[in-house]
């Protein structure tokens, strides 16, 4: 499985935008998305959610039985 990161990433790519761009669009700041596509960092959510969102994504979670 992919890492969130490399999925931001590669959606980025997609759309033809830079980090500098993303950043800017997502209104968070350019070494967090930097730090998010390198897998390192500890982003909250809602950061996630902004870079998500601004790619035409989203964060699902789902519940599991123990």
């Amino acid at each position: 499985m992919d890492s969130i990161g490399k999925i931001i990433k590669c959606r980025r790519k997609e759309f033809g935008l830079t980090q500098s761009r993303l950043a800017e669009l997502s209104k968070i700041g350019i070494n967090t998305l930097t730090q998010i596509e390198r897998g390192e960092g500890n982003p909250t959510i809602k950061v996630l959610e902004k870079v998500l969102r601004t790619l035409g994504m989203q964060l699902t979670a789902t519940i599991i039985e123990l």
